[in-house]
């Protein structure tokens, strides 16, 4: 039956596009039957991560071609930003949750609703296929907090301004198809050999102690063999990441509105006189402290990606994405994945976020097409597809428990629903420089460590603001 239908629609596009068979349907429907081409922009997935929505979509929208182009992450952000400036920006591009905002101005929002044409069978004994012109509500902000993890609606709903009456109103920028989270890598032979039975749980005591026993120096004191990748920020994998979630696990507020705050003391630690955001830094920056027992990291080793893969460093801080790597690079590692350690006796777990969402360019012509088809494609059924082919973690709630069973991203995907993500500013990069700075100088012991984080956070503030960016 489906390939009879697959044949009823190919004539019936034939007969439409070519002027046959036309003069039953309102000039409406016929120009939304026009063909028509998305230009689809992205990084890291292939093509054929996205073959099968693309031929579902097509099922329902004959007229509407998806133009797939993959860059490298390197060269993306440029020419992203030549297209628009050169006005031959696709219709559909991927930007990173951080860079929402810098790209807000660039960004067609989500609308009320979509009109698009549908090909419907009719008739019991002699089908034909008959166009429908059909209106569809959009996503609500209320279904996006009730379908995607909690950290999405944060990062993607953002106030806007209505270009006819000038009211204000929240509204979406971009839906993702996925949702990374950070997690423990851990080498299973060196904790054999350390005698540990199993990775830590909490970031206490006994944690400090697994990192004593799994780092091991030569005659000089270096350092041949690492416990974990903490205490620096050039040679860590996302360094901001890792600092970040301490923080917030450790009760620190990052951002109130556009003031970066997580170097004050938080109302509820008030009368403690306890400052979160200053005791992550201080346990962060320890482990590159050769005056501390903890002592396991510098500036002088390798990635602490490199390091892992070489089996020279027990504890490394990653996500999925991480793991084609490590795959791909070395047979020989024993290794596991478990979820990133928390406060102990804290009453909610708090992990960390990554991710890319798809969004729609303003200057796009075809508008409906392309949001109707990010919002068809980030749906349950569809989505699971790119999720099977590229082994990344679901953005929406409703496949966690079936993603918690896979053996590869199940830890990565038991941690969407309780993972944050906090910076909203116009230019992460500089923001991620101005944490490192402080990291370092942290470490380096220069200053009190106070005044660091002071400093920290009033850099990374300016990188809050609109006009910093403009």
């Amino acid at each position: 039956m489906r390939i009879k239908i697959f044949g009823l629609v190919v004539i019936f596009i034939a007969l439409t596009t070519t002027g046959f068979g036309c003069k039953w349907v309102d000039k409406e429907v016929q120009e939304k039957m026009k063909p028509i081409t998305l230009k689809y922009w992205r990084v890291f997935d292939g093509p054929e991560a996205f073959d099968q929505i693309i031929e579902n979509y097509k099922a329902l929208h004959p007229f509407v071609k998806i133009e797939y182009r993959k860059f490298r992450y390197n060269e993306y952000e440029k020419e992203l930003i030549d297209a628009f400036a050169e006005d031959r920006a696709p219709d559909i591009f991927s930007i990173h949750n951080t860079w929402i905002r810098k790209y807000q101005t660039k960004i067609s929002p989500l609308p009320k609703e979509t009109s698009m044409v549908y090909p419907v069978v009719k008739g019991s004994i002699k089908k034909e296929i008959v166009p429908e012109l059909r209106t569809t509500k959009s996503l609500t902000i209320k279904e996006l907090k009730d379908t995607f993890a909690d950290a999405v609606s944060g990062d993607v709903v953002l106030k806007s301004k209505d270009a006819k009456t000038g009211a204000v109103s929240e509204t979406i920028y971009g839906l993702p198809l996925s949702v990374d989270t950070l997690a423990l890598y851990y080498n299973r032979d060196l904790f054999d050999n350390a005698g540990i039975v199993k990775p830590p749980s909490f970031w206490n005591a006994e944690f400090q102690q697994h990192v004593k026993k799994l780092t091991k120096q030569d005659r000089n004191g270096l350092i041949v063999q690492s416990g974990v990748a903490l205490g620096g920020s050039g040679n860590i994998e996302r360094y901001s990441d890792i600092l970040s979630v301490l923080m917030m696990q450790n009760g620190s507020e990052m951002v109130d509105g556009e003031k970066v705050v997580f170097h004050l003391i938080p109302q509820a630690y008030a009368l403690q006189r306890k400052n979160p955001g200053l005791e992550a830094l201080r346990f962060y920056t320890d482990f590159s402290n050769p005056e501390k027992e903890v002592y396991s990291w510098n500036s002088k080793m390798d990635n602490s990606l490199e390091l892992f893969i070489q089996g020279r460093l027990a504890m490394f801080f990653g996500y999925a994405y991480h793991l084609p790597t490590i795959n791909g690079k070395t047979e020989k590692l024993n290794f596991s994945v478990t979820s990133l350690p928390q406060v102990e006796n804290s009453q909610k777990n708090i992990n960390f976020a990554n991710y890319w969402v798809e969004t729609v360019s303003f200057k796009s012509k075809n508008k409906d097409a392309a949001w109707d088809f990010i919002q068809f494609a980030t749906k349950a059924e569809q989505v699971k597809t790119y999720l099977k082919k590229t082994q990344k973690p679901t953005a929406l709630k409703e496949l966690v428990p079936e993603q918690s069973e896979d053996e590869d991203i199940g830890v990565f995907a038991e941690q969407v629903l309780t993972a944050k993500s906090w910076y909203k500013g116009y230019d992460p990069l500089i923001a991620e420089q101005a944490i490192g700075e402080m990291i370092e100088a942290s470490a380096s012991g220069t200053m009190a460590m106070e005044k660091l984080i002071e400093i920290g956070a009033k850099k990374v503030e300016q990188t809050n603001r609109k006009q910093y960016y403009e």
